[in-house]
């Protein structure tokens, strides 16, 4: 199956069974967000297709939305705690060994950044997974960890399906439609 036949597919999916939005956004924002398994999951485009079928059938926004954050928030904390406990042997861990470039990004931009890059980090493809675990393994203080890690989710959150679920509605009344 190709990324592309994924992508549609589960969109194919979610516009069927509006009841499994919510549970399959949850999965996804939480694999997008988890170290590990980030690298491996095209969610980000799903995600951003959710947005837009939120917007063409009036799926409710708010529990997507609620599901998305949730997601994201647990994700980096699962990362931020594998870090607390593999420390270094991070680096040693599949798929991270394929990459090895991840980890010294995150800890560079770890080292420079602190609490404020666990807020950006969010927002910056391969590091989303890969700050969190570099937090961990720095022992960066779990409340303020916690304390980006939410304010960013609910950000990220927001910034993800947004535009799909309410930019089509506000172009279509301003073009008149």
């Amino acid at each position: 199956m190709t990324l592309h036949e994924l992508i549609t597919q589960t969109l194919d999916f979610v516009r069927e069974h509006e009841a499994w939005a919510a549970p399959i956004v949850l999965v996804l924002a939480f694999g997008e967000s988890l170290a590990f398994l980030s690298l491996l999951l095209p969610a980000t485009a799903i995600l951003l297709g959710v947005g837009v079928l939120i917007g063409e059938s009036g799926i409710a926004f708010w529990p997507i939305w609620a599901a998305a954050a949730i997601g994201a928030i647990l994700g980096d904390w699962l990362s931020y705690w594998v870090g607390l406990k593999l420390k270094d042997s991070a680096a040693h861990v599949w798929p991270l060994t394929r990459h090895p470039e991840l980890l010294p990004r995150g800890h560079r931009f770890f080292e420079r950044w602190g609490a404020a890059g666990v807020f950006a980090g969010r927002f910056f493809g391969p590091l989303r997974a890969s700050v969190p675990l570099v937090a961990g393994v720095c022992e960066m203080p779990a409340l303020s960890f916690q304390l980006m890690n939410i304010a960013s989710g609910l950000i990220w959150a927001t910034g993800i399906l947004a535009p799909g679920a309410f930019g089509l509605r506000w172009l279509d009344g301003w073009m008149g439609g």
